[in-house]
């Protein structure tokens, strides 16, 4: 049998990052990576410029930076935002390898097996992982960080109800031919969620994220296919940016049948706690934590989650070379726990109406008039602004001149 300090199970951002914090710090880890080789995670791959001050060397993986965005509201209102911080789009293999990489070269054992939640054991001394392989891992500590379905959070804390969880589904699509490939969020109509298409280096990424139990796959992969043919077919001349026909099919019901030949679906389940869960869900206990989506750490109006990941995986790190692996719980909750369950409380405000209308509609109309409006609503997307006094932000900007 194997023995380590630490075994962490899942080699996404959350568990890569941490694993390299602790073998750094000369911590044994080993790192289970459970995915098949070249599978991608489900996710837009957005990476918020707040990450990216965060971890400079983020901008290391292989990615595009992104420092314009068309929005859309419901009823099709258009934004071009220029953004005073750049975010960057990254294809979550080259992502998730960069990270898993640099584990590696810290000194983590990297297994290409699959954990499930009946091969992890505990006995009087830690706990004992079996691969799938037939290996055997021994460590008086054990790390889920297995994404949002995680079978070492529903062993250890619990598992989430269907209510408390949000889909993301999409296609990956080639590029437009003409080279001009434009980011874009769009506020879903008559729908809880957004739609968006992310360019990355080869392809582009759409997708939809709304939550579980406003889920109909049929309508909203109709939706979808109506978003993408609309984004391929406005011709881009330069600077000009002409809006796109949203949620309106092709009057002759025609589909562009190349498009649905090329694009490759992918699908995910992202956490979105409700506000009261904030308060008794427990991220850590003797002997165990758990990271990233896994915690259930992700913004419940956006879905993001890769920023929640990699601080949780640094705030775990310290409290365990501290010598005290119990004070992540209360770092966590400390660090941004007040602001993802301001989050979880706006939700229902973000997509519901305001004055007569959706609140989106209305955030986008403001916006298109006023240039300290525009300026927060950059900075939100950005990942800059946060939730907890956002209404302070844009009562105050509405305030200062157009």
């Amino acid at each position: 049998m194997d023995e380590f300090d630490v075994l962490i199970v899942g080699a996404g951002p959350a568990g890569s990052f941490a694993a390299e914090r602790l073998a750094r710090a000369g911590v044994r880890v080993a790192l289970f990576d459970g995915r098949p080789p070249g599978e991608p995670k489900a996710c837009g791959g957005g990476v918020t410029s707040k990450a990216l001050k965060a971890w400079p060397h983020l901008l290391e993986a292989v990615g595009r930076t992104i420092d314009e965005l068309d929005m859309y509201s419901p009823s099709g209102k258009h934004l071009h935002l220029k953004l005073e911080e750049p975010f960057a789009v990254y294809s979550r293999i080259a992502f998730d390898s960069f990270l898993r990489n640099r584990a590696a070269d810290a000194g983590a054992e990297v297994c290409a097996d699959k954990v499930s939640a009946r091969a992890c054991k505990r006995t009087t001394e830690g706990w004992i992982v079996r691969a799938q392989n037939g290996g055997e891992f021994f460590a008086k500590f054990l790390v889920g960080a297995d994404g949002a379905n995680s079978a070492v959070a529903k062993q250890l804390a619990g598992p989430l109800p269907p209510a408390e969880m949000e889909v993301a589904f999409g296609y990956r699509a080639p590029l437009p031919g003409s080279g001009a490939a434009p980011t874009v969020v769009a506020f879903l109509p008559d729908w809880v969620g957004y739609a968006w298409a992310f360019p990355r280096i080869d392809h582009v990424s759409f997708g939809i994220a709304t939550t579980q139990d406003a889920f109909d796959h049929e309508k909203l992969d109709e939706l979808l296919w109506v978003f993408m043919e609309s984004y391929y077919e406005v011709k881009r001349d330069g600077s000009l940016r002409p809006r796109m026909k949203l949620w309106k099919p092709k009057p002759d019901g025609k589909r562009d049948h190349n498009l649905r030949q090329t694009a490759e679906r992918y699908a995910a389940r992202i956490p979105g706690l409700a506000p009261r869960t904030w308060d008794t869900r427990k991220a850590c206990g003797e002997g165990w934590a758990l990271l990233g989506d896994a915690a259930g750490f992700a913004d419940p109006v956006t879905g993001e989650g890769i920023y929640y990941a990699i601080r949780s995986a640094e705030l775990f790190a310290d409290a365990y070379l501290a010598g005290e692996p119990l004070s992540y719980e209360q770092r966590w909750r400390e660090d941004f726990g007040a602001e993802l369950k301001r989050a979880s409380q706006m939700r229902r405000l973000f997509y519901g109406n305001f004055w007569g209308a959706p609140f989106t509609d209305r955030m986008i109309e403001f916006a298109r008039g006023h240039r300290g409006i525009r300026k927060v609503l950059g900075k939100l997307v950005a990942g800059d602004q946060g939730y907890t006094d956002l209404k302070k932000k844009l009562a105050r900007s509405a305030l200062k001149p157009l």
